[in-house]
């Protein structure tokens, strides 16, 4: 049977908001989800629905779905293409439907990862890609949101990924029939052994290419340089890697796309020094701020934050701001701030502050001091 449109299916205008289509899927979904609507069809229903949105709410696969209908979405997309970035998942939570994860879904709803149109054998897929991002302290420890302009292979527009010439097709494999693997079968005695490989002709696809796109060459694939917003979570230190799946390059003839890994790098902050997950601050104060006692204000990562200098705090004390350092990558609890305070000695003084230290030294015991002592040189 010919599949709906999408956005009949979901029951959208074309030129639809990407909140209207989100709006409309979550009220499908509470339609005809098994967990609730028991009703013969309700399952297909459901299914149908999920894939106009798996398709409608990405930016590339709505274009290709615009521009080339149901075929330019079936020949470039497996099953887990559709739903990888849709984060159906998220959805379904939110309105009352728990799943274990993903693979949950697809092993439920579309008979496993694979289901149809999945990857068949000898499908590579798409090289990893690694890029390198510089971040303040405050990024590093607060996480950020960033907008990368990356290079990658993503499908050809002129070919719509299948990598045939426009008004051409691909044709079945004469040597798999279709399959994208062979068998090779061995008989020894009363024993018969059974070895399948990919096809060699098609590589695995099932297809094969007469006339090859002008534009991509028959890969399906091109270089381009595409804008893609990504979180680099609170936590992160010097050297840390991120994996995004399915930012890497795009696979040629349906396999999966490769994964993206950001490695970190922290710019020295001189206010601080990392140690795990706390922070070390130094901070100088004078002798009579030390003796006296009295309140200060030292940086932190969230801005400026009152410290207490107890009386007779000595040279060299450790106070801790808690929960003012990085948070833990996994999640538990923030680390926090080491401020140690150095009592700073003046090199050079007045008459009046030297009468004055010299009358406070007579009151605690010392003798006066004599010409040759620091305060009146040599």
């Amino acid at each position: 049977m010919a599949k709906r449109d999408h956005y009949e299916v979901l029951g959208v205008e074309k030129g639809a908001s990407k909140e209207d289509v989100k709006s409309a899927y979550r009220k499908q979904a509470l339609k005809y989800h098994p967990d609730r609507n028991k009703s013969p069809g309700a399952e297909d229903k459901f299914k149908e629905v999920s894939e106009a949105y798996g398709v409608l709410s990405s930016d590339e696969k709505r274009h290709l779905y615009d521009r080339f209908g149901h075929a330019g979405i079936d020949q470039r997309y497996s099953t887990a293409d559709i739903f990888r970035s849709a984060n159906i998942e998220d959805i379904l939570r939110d309105i009352g439907f728990g799943f274990g994860g993903l693979g949950n879904i697809f092993e439920g709803f579309f008979g496993g990862l694979g289901g149809r149109g999945g990857r068949r054998a000898g499908q590579a897929s798409g090289q990893d890609l690694r890029q390198d991002v510089t971040l303040t302290m405050n990024q590093a420890a607060l996480g950020v949101t960033m907008e990368l302009d990356l290079p990658r292979n993503l499908r050809c527009d002129s070919c719509a990924g299948s990598g045939a010439e426009r008004g051409t097709s691909r044709r079945t494999c004469p040597t798999c029939q279709g399959r994208g693997e062979v068998q090779h079968v061995q008989a020894s005695g009363y024993a018969r052994f059974v070895r399948i490989e990919g096809c060699s002709t098609c590589r695995g696809n099932g297809t094969i290419l007469d006339t090859p796109c002008s534009t991509c060459r028959g890969s399906g694939l091109t270089r381009k340089k595409e804008k893609v917003t990504i979180r680099i979570p609170g936590g992160v230190d010097d050297g840390s890697r991120i994996r995004l799946r399915g930012y890497g390059d795009m696979a040629a003839e349906g396999g999966s796309p490769g994964d993206l890994y950001l490695i970190t790098h922290v710019k020295p902050d001189r206010r601080f020094q990392r140690d795990g997950v706390n922070l070390l601050h130094q901070v100088s104060i004078n002798f009579p701020k030390a003796a006296l006692g009295g309140e200060i204000s030292v940086p932190t990562l969230d801005g400026t934050e009152k410290l207490k200098i107890p009386s007779g705090t000595q040279s060299g004390s450790i106070f801790k701001l808690r929960g003012k350092g990085f948070p833990s990558i996994e999640g538990y609890g923030r680390g926090d701030e080491l401020v140690t305070v150095k009592v700073q000695v003046p090199s050079k003084l007045t008459n009046k502050q030297r009468e004055l230290l010299a009358e406070l030294g007579k009151e605690m015991g010392d003798p006066e001091p004599k010409k040759h002592s620091i305060f009146y040189g040599r």
